[in-house]
Parts: C-alpha cells; sequence; structure tokens
C-alpha cells in the first residue's frame, strides 16, 4: 500500500528549485554560471540546466522566472528551499518590518511594475538585501510559480506581494523556522 507521500509527483518548479539547490552544493562551477545568470549578458551560462528541465529559452515569459530563481538560490548559497514569502521577506529586512518606509518603497517598486523583465530585474537587488538581512530561506517554490503566472495573472500576484507584505506583523525570523 503506497502513502500519500510516494504518491505525491513533484511540480516542475519543486523538482527545478530542489535540483538547484542540490546542484549548486556539489558543483561549484555550475553554482558560478547561475549567480552569473541574472545578467543578460552572461544568462546564457545558465541554459543548459534550464534546457534540461524543458524551459523553453526562446519565450521570455518562460525563461526568466527560472534564470531569476536559478540565480537567486546560487547567490544565497541556501540548503533548502525556505518558507518565507517575497513579500514578508521584503518586510523582514527592514527594522521597523511593514511599517519601514524603505521596506514600503522597495514593494512599490515590485507592484509597479508591468513587465516580467522589468520585475526580474528589480527583483535582483532586492534579493541581495534580502539574504544579507534575514536569515530564512525565501520559498523559492512558491516565488517561481508566482513569477511564471505574472505575465497572465499580473493582478493577482501583486496582490499576492502586498498580501504577505502587509498581512501580519513580522516577527523575528530564526533559521530554523520554515525548515
Amino acid at each position: 500500500m503506497e502513502t500519500a507521500e510516494a504518491t505525491h509527483q513533484l511540480s516542475w518548479e519543486e523538482r527545478f528549485v530542489s535540483s538547484v539547490i542540490q546542484r549548486c552544493q556539489k558543483d561549484k562551477g555550475l553554482a558560478a554560471r547561475l549567480r552569473r545568470a541574472d545578467n543578460p549578458a552572461t544568462e546564457y551560462q545558465s541554459w543548459e540546466m534550464l534546457a534540461s528541465f524543458g524551459v523553453d529559452l526562446e519565450k521570455d515569459y518562460q525563461r526568466l522566472p527560472f534564470v531569476t530563481v536559478a540565480a537567486s538560490i546560487a547567490k544565497a548559497k541556501v540548503d533548502r528551499n525556505g518558507g518565507l514569502t517575497l513579500g514578508r521577506a521584503i518586510a523582514s529586512s527592514y527594522e521597523k518590518g511593514q511599517d519601514s518606509s524603505q521596506a514600503k518603497v522597495r514593494l512599490r517598486r515590485l507592484l509597479a511594475c508591468d513587465e516580467l523583465s522589468e520585475l526580474c530585474r528589480n527583483l535582483r537587488s532586492l534579493f541581495s538585501l534580502i539574504s544579507s538581512k534575514v536569515a530564512q530561506p525565501l520559498d523559492y517554490i512558491r516565488l517561481l510559480k508566482q513569477l511564471r503566472r505574472f505575465p497572465f495573472n499580473t493582478q493577482q500576484v501583486k496582490a499576492q506581494w502586498a498580501q504577505e507584505f502587509y498581512g501580519q506583523p513580522v516577527q523575528p525570523q530564526s533559521k530554523e523556522e520554515g525548515a
């Protein structure tokens, strides 16, 4: 008799995030190539991995979410997928949380994006801030799903980020939370 866990099929996003984390830990050369993938001039260095997952490299709306998440994982040097949502991570990056004017500016900058390429450019600097200020890793699976939906359900994704940001008071995060 099979358990529910044994029969659960991992989503495309779950397989991709898990594979990037594992491969970055084992292959430092790949990790270095993925770290450079968020630059349009060197993004091609990630294409071998993306293509191996069936990502259509010719379609920006399909390629950019995977490139953005892979580069973020490689730069953050995470050992697991976290439980921290993007909106919560922005608030957690500032001492005053969602009451911080700087945090609100960062959120508004994301919410003003209408194009996926513009959004991914804005996320680069935001990921650096988050990884330097917040101990808990992002929920990269959720983020990848949101980025993949962004071109088709822009307002829904933006609403999710705003809800994550404003929804609950930010509690101090520890490395053990969200494991």
